[in-house]
């Protein structure tokens, strides 16, 4: 489709290196560390895996609901430094250590959002670092 309407099968990596690309750091991240918190390219932006950490342990809380609280404002205050929100997202995956804590975590999730859901995957992952129960990440187009 875009070789037709470009001429060429290029013209997708053009038009992404026409795009602004932002990326977001915050005060302190080591940069040892070989990612990034999120990468905005144009109007889409791709936000890295969040726990849901304890700031004064480093590791995910006992009680798997304050763990989800956590992740979704650490997702959106990064978000946030992109100038988006929640809402704009349209896509996110979360990989869970324990399926079972799946209406634990809706019950948080169905809280932060104001508008309609992103789609979803909510995915059985095993260990995750830190102890986390949750990890997400996801795409979001910026309006």
């Amino acid at each position: 489709m875009l070789q037709r309407l470009f001429g060429c099968a290029f013209a997708l990596p053009l038009l992404l290196a026409a795009c602004a690309t932002q990326v977001v750091h915050y005060p302190g991240d080591n940069p040892a560390l070989p990612y990034s918190k999120a990468v905005k390219v144009g109007s889409t932006l791709y936000v890295a895996g969040h726990l849901g950490l304890d700031p004064d342990t480093g590791l995910a809380p006992a009680d798997p609901a304050v763990e989800a609280g956590l992740m979704l404002n650490a997702f959106a205050e990064t978000m946030a430094r992109a100038n988006a929100s929640l809402d704009d997202l349209v896509q996110v995956q979360v990989y869970c250590s324990d399926v079972a804590l799946y209406d634990t975590f809706n019950a948080i999730y169905r809280e932060r959002f104001s508008d309609a859901f992103p789609a979803r995957a909510f995915i059985g992952s095993g260990t995750l670092l830190r102890g986390a129960h949750f990890e997400m990440i996801g795409i979001a187009v910026c309006r």
